[in-house]
């Protein structure tokens, strides 16, 4: 019995340690992130204020900062943000919808994804600036444009991942709807799609980013308003504070979506199968 307690005495300040340190950790963990970007705020700062960079060439942080100030505060920031989200949410909806029909009858259709995967596949591989001269024949300079140009972008990594989520599927399940006489919509309805939801949210996730970086893509070249747009004006009149303060918006609205749409996702992969012990 001595022996049990003095083991107990020696462990028990251990155990305590280690349960001091997990919020320590933690706090750790989610601080070691923002190291890099803080220490580059610090090198810009310095560089600004010792003359190792050109105003010229790199603006000083506080004149970003009184830029995008300028900006919140004249109302102009909000209306070129209105207008970016504009954009992005109709071309992503659009690519979006036309990725998931596009993925799922290639998921179904053994034979319809042997005829359109190879050409969608080759198509893929062609940036959305290089079809921008043809559809700009097609529909003008408009916003149509900019909606194709997004659309595409998004409903190339939705339609893949739609693929992938339905052809996942444990052949299994499915042997098992049909010995319980399933109809074909049942089995995509009850057995398929709730395996597939985690990776057609990672398309969708994806599809999203895709859409971000070719909406900046399109204003920079055919837009008067836009996050966009605000780049290439503050290029033409070499306002680089306003170039700097238009990415830094653009970074950060991009980031915060990211982060948002990855909690969901994670949330997503909870909720199945497993999910919680992975």
């Amino acid at each position: 019995m001595s022996a049990e307690v003095e083991l107990t005495a020696v462990l028990q300040p251990r155990d305590d340690a280690t349960a001091s340190s997990l919020p320590r950790r933690r706090i750790g963990d989610r601080a070691l992130p923002w190291l890099l970007p803080i220490a580059l705020l610090a090198l810009w700062y310095t560089g600004a204020e010792q003359g190792w960079i050109s105003p010229q060439v790199l603006p000083p942080p506080q004149f970003v900062w009184e830029t995008l100030r300028d900006l919140a505060t004249s109302g102009d920031l909000w209306r070129h943000v209105s207008t970016s989200f504009t954009r992005v949410g109709v071309g992503f909806a659009a690519g979006s919808l036309l990725g998931l029909a596009l993925g799922s009858a290639m998921g179904l259709s053994r034979s319809f994804e042997a005829y359109v995967l190879p050409t969608f596949n080759a198509l893929v591989q062609i940036p959305v600036l290089a079809w921008l001269p043809f559809v700009l024949l097609i529909v003008g300079i408009g916003e149509p444009l900019k909606y194709i140009l997004i659309a595409k972008a998004a409903l190339v990594p939705v339609a893949l991942n739609t693929l992938q989520g339905f052809r996942q599927t444990p052949s299994a399940l499915r042997e098992v709807g049909e010995v319980y006489g399933y109809t074909p919509r049942q089995q995509v309805l009850e057995i398929v799609l709730p395996h597939a939801v985690p990776t057609l949210f990672t398309g969708v996730r994806l599809g999203f980013t895709k859409a971000w970086l070719s909406l900046v893509v399109v204003e920079l070249v055919a837009s008067s308003e836009g996050l966009g747009y605000l780049i290439v004006y503050g290029r033409q009149l070499f306002q680089l504070d306003l170039v700097m303060a238009a990415v830094i918006v653009v970074g950060a609205i991009g980031y915060t979506i990211d982060r948002l749409l990855d909690r969901l996702e994670t949330a997503m992969h909870r909720r199945q199968p497993g999910g919680a012990a992975q």
